[in-house]
């Protein structure tokens, strides 16, 4: 069986990254197809395997410059030879899912989100964006939609990251999604015998991540925040932060862990299409206190591995914090840790296989394991 994987774009390793990657070992014959690479950035998993490179990865800077070059995507997906193939697999939160299959083929799409910059998230993305392309984005942005939702007719099941997501599937293309949400690598993370006086937020800085929601409940509070990670909202957090956030940048994975071992409970304040994050703390055993919205309605139990605050501000996240003080003792660190583990990397590859043989029976495709 020939198959085809097409990954948005290959520039580092996150969470799209980690379901391309039990794809990989799932398929290991299969070729890759994305815009942009980055070959020092991939994993020896990924880097196995036959990469194929759109025309946008010739174009200058592409490696850094991948987003800026949105509007010829389309193009260098339909341009792709994929027709030969038996099962073509899309990971979709950039642009991957219009390939062109042959009649034959079965495509799914996994897809992490549907593109943010064009649909819930484009007045966001919009305002925060030099003037020139403010000003060509809803032309380009109106183009891309009808892209979008035309491609989504090429696609014959799919998988949704995320309840949240399905949703949003729903609404803008119109289509059922299956929800298989995506692996967590569970057994990278420890329960520590000590916890620190501190909680942590961990993750790219960027607006709707909310971060700095964050940073001004604790500085009202004055309670310990630790704040880990990298974005465009790095240099602003280190400017109003007050003595008792500490503001610690980029930190190796080796840290990171310690970091969520030790602390009192994650804070979790933007809208995640799924969050990896939160499992990451639980599967250390800590609690995550989270805004009610999003993912996080689908991977925090409240009261057993965390709890919700209702309100995207500084009253409810502080009053949340205190509320969690008061039970903190009620929760069990093995427990919170068990049920992280439901999301684990092996658990997702039984599903999504299972669900991807059963989508190829009904197609009438056989093939061997060996």
């Amino acid at each position: 069986m020939k198959v085809a994987i097409i990954h948005y774009w290959l520039v580092g390793m996150r969470g799209g990254e980690s379901v391309l990657e039990s794809l990989c070992e799932l398929y290991p014959q299969a070729h890759i197809y994305t815009h942009a690479l980055d070959e020092s950035a991939i994993s020896p998993i990924i880097a196995r395997h036959k990469i194929i490179t759109t025309f946008v990865s010739k174009l200058p800077f592409s490696k850094r410059k991948y987003q800026s070059y949105l509007p010829f995507m389309p193009l260098a997906l339909e341009s792709l030879p994929v027709h030969d193939y038996d099962l073509v697999i899309s990971s979709e939160s950039g642009p991957a899912k219009g390939v062109i299959p042959g009649p034959r083929a079965v495509h799914i799409c996994y897809c992490h989100s549907p593109m943010r910059y064009i649909w819930d998230m484009y007045h966001d993305y919009r305002a925060r964006v030099g003037f020139l392309t403010r000003m060509v984005m809803p032309l380009l942005a109106h183009y891309l939609r009808m892209w979008d939702v035309t491609s989504s007719n090429r696609v014959d099941n799919f998988i949704a990251n995320s309840n949240y997501v399905a949703g949003r599937i729903l609404k803008y293309y119109h289509r059922e999604a299956d929800v298989i949400h995506p692996p967590v690598r569970t057994e990278e993370f420890f329960i520590s015998d000590s916890i620190d006086d501190y909680y942590l937020v961990l993750g790219q800085l960027v607006p709707y991540k909310r971060a700095d929601l964050a940073v001004e409940a604790f500085n009202r509070s004055g309670k310990r925040l630790v704040v880990i990670g990298d974005g465009e909202q790095l240099d602003t957090l280190k400017k109003i932060a007050r003595p008792n956030v500490e503001i610690l940048g980029r930190q190796p994975f080796s840290m990171i862990r310690q970091y969520l071992a030790r602390c009192k409970a994650l804070i979790f304040p933007g809208v995640e299409d799924f969050g990896i994050v939160p499992l990451e703390v639980m599967a250390s055993g800590r609690p995550v206190i989270a805004y009610g919205k999003g993912g996080a309605l689908e991977t925090v139990v409240d009261g057993k591995t965390g709890l919700f605050f209702s309100e995207q501000s500084i009253r409810s996240l502080n009053e949340a914090v205190v509320k969690y003080e008061l039970i903190q003792d009620k929760f069990d660190p093995h427990l919170i840790r068990k049920h992280a583990e439901t999301f684990s990397k092996e658990r997702f590859k039984e599903k999504i296989k299972a669900y991807i043989d059963q989508k190829l029976h009904e197609a009438g495709i056989s093939y061997d394991v060996a």
